[in-house]
């Protein structure tokens, strides 16, 4: 089976055409070589995919006959990705909600707030260990 189609099996992407999109820009990689959307998986073969900024590693144990539903996918793959990745999305998030891009105007009256209340926060304690 082709790696698009089986990355789509499986559920990793949403279309056909997303997984082959992947391919072509270098986020997958079967027993790290970068492959194109058309290279054949086989049974033992380790998969990295990169996606939402984080690469998840799978090693293949069977090829789905077609598109599986989401409680069947373990019987085609084995997540094998360290918890340290979903642990460095967790921080993403967390760092994306404080984000304020370049030329979003002044802050709001709540984000002033904030920030007061944090650098009184942080007076307060450097007072404390004084």
């Amino acid at each position: 089976m082709r790696i698009d189609k089986y990355l789509w099996c499986v559920r990793y992407y949403k279309t056909r055409n997303m997984a082959t999109t992947a391919c072509k820009k270098g986020h997958v990689k079967i027993n790290g070589a970068t492959v194109k959307p058309s290279r054949d998986v086989y049974a033992t073969d380790k998969i990295e995919v990169r996606k939402d900024q984080i690469t998840r590693h799978l090693t293949v144990l069977d090829i789905p006959p077609s598109r599986v539903g989401a409680k069947l996918v373990d019987i085609y793959r084995v997540d094998t990705t360290p918890k340290e990745n979903f642990e460095h999305l967790e921080l993403l998030k967390f760092s994306k909600d404080h984000y304020r891009k370049k030329g979003m105007g002044r802050p709001t009256k709540k984000d002033r707030r904030e920030i007061d209340e944090y650098l009184d926060d942080n007076l307060d304690d450097d007072e404390s260990n004084s």
